[in-house]
């Protein structure tokens, strides 16, 4: 059973951005090709909500998602991960893994280049066990 999110933030052809009602951000990417804008301009609303709401948790829910491209990894690794211009805070995500292996792999790269920036992830198959870790991190 998904968790509910209480309004949606944004959405475009890349995915939804929610904001759960025990205060964090909730990303649902939709499946198939993405165009990088699409794929930016998500992210660059999480920043903005994060900041909004003086949040730093994220769910990010990767299970319909196509493997990441060169571009959508450097713009994570080179943009959001380090929260933009003056946004340097330690975000916290749990991630739901991309059913598809390919993109499982592409995730696991972005996992993996983490350790640089200022996020910390945590990796789940279930999204209440998600939820839980996400509602117990300070």
């Amino acid at each position: 059973m998904p968790l509910v999110t209480h309004s949606v933030y944004f959405e475009n052809a890349a995915g939804q951005l929610g904001e759960h009602a025990l205060g964090y951000a909730v990303v649902r990417y939709k499946p198939g090709k993405r165009e990088l804008l699409d794929f930016q301009a998500l992210l660059t609303h999480l920043s903005h909500l994060l900041r909004r709401r003086g949040w730093h948790k994220v769910l990010s829910d990767q299970r319909a998602l196509a493997p990441f491209t060169e571009q959508e990894q450097t713009f994570i690794r080179e943009r959001w991960r380090q929260g933009g211009p003056g946004g340097h805070y330690e975000k916290l995500v749990a991630v739901l893994l991309p059913h598809d292996v390919y993109a499982r792999l592409s995730a696991h790269l972005v996992l993996n280049d983490a350790h640089e920036g200022d996020v910390t992830y945590h990796i789940f198959e279930d999204e209440l066990a998600a939820g839980t870790w996400l509602r117990q991190m300070l």
